[in-house]
């Protein structure tokens, strides 16, 4: 698979509204900017213990059937169809936790460490997307980790833009909820055509 093709799905993915930007600006509000990016670092740290499970994880499934490695290929296709259709019949963007206070900038950063660590759902994109972008030609653990490092760097930025701009974001509601119902239509229509793509191209 070619370099821009995952640049740019990365690029869709990170600006995606999900938990982990919801629970970045919401400790921002509770705590300030310093919490904020404690917290960014904290997620992102997080973000990385699941590109190597991932990696060690698919490493071993390689070793064990080459087969089997291709038809998780073909799952995650589906799996990422799947996200898109839930993003574009998504009556309300998420928001936000509200119940969140502020607990000092170490508290943030080890909570978002463990914010990221334990979604289970990042486990199953990162299983489901990396293997799309890898060649059979080449070594599979240094590609997922390099692939999974420039997710994880995208997200983090742009959690850190998150931070930054929380207070603007949340001077108006109605414009930000109308932002993100726009972004969020977007992303399902460019997670399902990518889906759609990494089903029918050929394999390496």
């Amino acid at each position: 698979m070619s370099f821009i093709p995952f640049l740019l799905a990365a690029i869709v993915l990170a600006i995606t509204p999900g938990p982990g930007m919801a629970y970045v600006v919401a400790r921002t509000v509770a705590g300030g900017r310093k919490e904020g990016l404690a917290s960014c670092l904290g997620t992102g740290l997080g973000g990385m213990l699941h590109v190597l499970a991932a990696a060690l994880g698919l490493s071993l499934l390689v070793a064990q059937s080459a087969m089997a490695f291709s038809v998780v290929k073909y799952i995650g296709a589906a799996y990422l169809v799947y996200l898109g259709l839930r993003l574009l019949m998504q009556k309300r963007p998420s928001q936000p936790a509200d119940a969140v206070r502020a607990q000092g900038v170490r508290r943030a950063f080890f909570e978002g460490i463990a914010v990221e660590a334990l979604n289970v759902k990042t486990a199953l994109f990162f299983l489901a997307f990396l293997p799309q972008f890898t060649s059979v030609s080449e070594p599979l653990v240094p590609q997922l980790v390099v692939l999974g490092s420039i997710c994880v760097a995208l997200n983090t930025l742009v959690d850190v833009a998150a931070v930054v701009g929380a207070h603007r974001l949340l001077q108006s509601q109605a414009g930000r909820s109308t932002r993100s119902r726009w972004l969020t239509r977007a992303s399902g229509v460019t997670m399902v055509g990518l889906g759609a793509y990494l089903a029918l191209a050929r394999r390496d």
